[in-house]
């Protein structure tokens, strides 16, 4: 397979062009967010994001993990186990009709300071819905990620990248997408995935995986540890946006 062929075609030309036009309505949002609160939500921000080193003198190089279709009631919780035994933050959008019964692992996936956002409820091409019905996944989904956080779910990974601005439904959602596509739920092979992330991985990164496999576990936790060893960061797709 064409290396090249991981790549979501919408970004494959440049996240830093799409970000720019993201980071101006970021700003919007948070600016009217710290009015309403009456406060800076980014304070210290500045040394979060400033130049680090890793212990050998490395420029720090930052990427996102992110992962869609969960919580899965077994796989995730493998997951998390193996993400904090590694200090590693990482993105994971639920789906709403897995989140019954599944309460304990999103608040551990909260507690644990991971980055929680919305799939839609069924995973549907939102686009191919009537307006109504199309807001409706995406706001029950978040209702239901909210009664268990606490917390508002301001980003959204639209099933097969499909979104459009009205989908926002009268909150705003951000929506994420990726750059570098594992393929894992089609490959459900742990040395391939890994083989092909290190060979095709560039700085910032959005990486599609999905927490639904025992392949993709091992998978991650593996590309994990030869990434950081390479000196690379993985943080939680809201900060790489950000920064």
């Amino acid at each position: 397979m064409n290396r090249r062929s991981r790549r979501n075609p919408e970004w494959k030309r440049g996240l830093r062009k799409g970000l720019l036009g993201l980071m101006l309505v970021l700003g919007a949002f948070f600016w009217r967010k710290n009015q309403e609160a009456g406060q800076q939500i980014r304070t210290g921000s500045e040394s979060v994001r400033s130049a680090e080193a890793d212990p050998v003198g490395r420029e720090t190089k930052r990427l996102a993990l992110t992962f869609d279709d969960g919580p899965h009631p077994y796989y995730t919780e493998q997951l998390l186990d193996g993400l904090a035994d590694r200090g590693v933050k990482a993105t994971f959008f639920l789906l709403g009709e897995n989140i019954e019964g599944r309460e304990d692992i999103i608040r551990r996936m909260h507690e644990e300071g991971h980055l929680i956002g919305n799939h839609t409820f069924y995973h549907v091409d939102v686009n191919s819905l009537p307006l109504k019905e199309a807001c409706a996944e995406i706001q029950d989904t978040s209702s239901a990620i909210t009664a268990i956080t606490g917390q508002q779910v301001e980003y959204v990974r639209p099933p097969y990248g499909s979104w459009n601005k009205e989908l926002e439904c009268e909150v705003l959602m951000i929506p994420v997408f990726w750059t570098l596509d594992t393929l894992d739920w089609k490959v459900k092979n742990a040395d391939q995935i890994v083989r092909e992330v290190l060979s095709d991985v560039e700085e910032n990164d959005v990486i599609l995986m999905h927490d639904s496999y025992r392949t993709t576990v091992d998978a991650a936790l593996r590309i994990v540890d030869a990434l950081q060893e390479k000196g690379y960061e993985f943080v939680t797709a809201d900060e790489l946006i950000l920064e």
